[in-house]
């Protein structure tokens, strides 16, 4: 579908029927906080982020998420 027949459809208020809703994802409202860490733990972190190629940030999300899901 072109753009213009999307916004067209768009304007008329209903475009759902365009979308694949299988594929969508459901974005939680986000939070920063900070966690001091000693160095040894950071280097630790990095070290095993590294083997699954990940950052440390998206490591530390993923053990708390699966931790919390038990």
């Amino acid at each position: 579908m072109k753009a213009s027949k999307l916004d067209a459809a768009f304007e008329k208020g209903d475009i759902t029927e365009h979308l694949d809703l299988k594929s969508v994802k459901v974005r939680y409202p986000m939070q920063r906080i900070s966690i001091d860490f000693p160095k040894t733990i950071l280097h630790e972190l990095d070290i095993e982020a590294a083997k699954i190629g990940v950052t440390r940030t998206a490591l530390i999300k993923t053990w708390v998420a699966e931790h919390l899901s038990k």
